[in-house]
């Protein structure tokens, strides 16, 4: 079996030993995001990636853009994006969510660098807070660092010499 194949389970520890991982994440709503970004950070950590760089952008809209830069540097294995989109009153709710996970995916599409979706899109903050909760709960942001390491795992494993 292959170091990235885990049958939709998460990496073993250690697994993202010498990988390189961007993280960028989104200033607005700062209470969920600064909670999806420690989940992040733990994941990482316990996956053993030990070489992170982080870039903030002001909002989900230009979480593509940033993970655009940081995919095409050279710099990164993998990237986790992170942000918190809750709905208001208007279609804006509707614009930024469709943009920001269209955008993530052609990024990853285009580059061939894994990007793990930490975004949450919901409804009211006590969703947004069931979806980044401390260790040992639900967190968004550890989940997409665990995917991003998966996916860096599996291009690893399938990538030409």
């Amino acid at each position: 079996m292959a170091s990235g194949d885990q049958r939709g389970g998460r990496p073993p520890v250690g697994a993202g030993a010498g990988l390189r991982v961007g993280i960028v994440r989104a200033t607005w709503n700062p209470e969920i995001v600064d909670r999806l970004a420690a989940g992040a950070q733990r994941g990482l950590d316990d996956l053993g990636v030990a070489e992170t760089t982080e870039v903030t952008v002001p909002g989900c809209f230009e979480i593509p853009y940033a993970a655009q830069v940081l995919a095409r540097s050279g710099e990164v294995d993998a990237i986790v994006v992170i942000g918190a989109v809750i709905r208001g009153e208007t279609t804006h709710y509707e614009l930024v969510s469709e943009g920001a996970a269209q955008g993530v995916m052609a990024v990853q599409l285009e580059t061939g660098i894994p990007v793990g979706f930490g975004l949450v899109t919901v409804e009211n903050t006590e969703q947004a807070a069931a979806r980044s909760e401390g260790p040992g709960g639900h967190n968004v942001g550890e989940d997409a660092a665990c995917v991003a390491v998966s996916m860096a795992l599996l291009a690893r494993d399938f990538s030409t010499p």
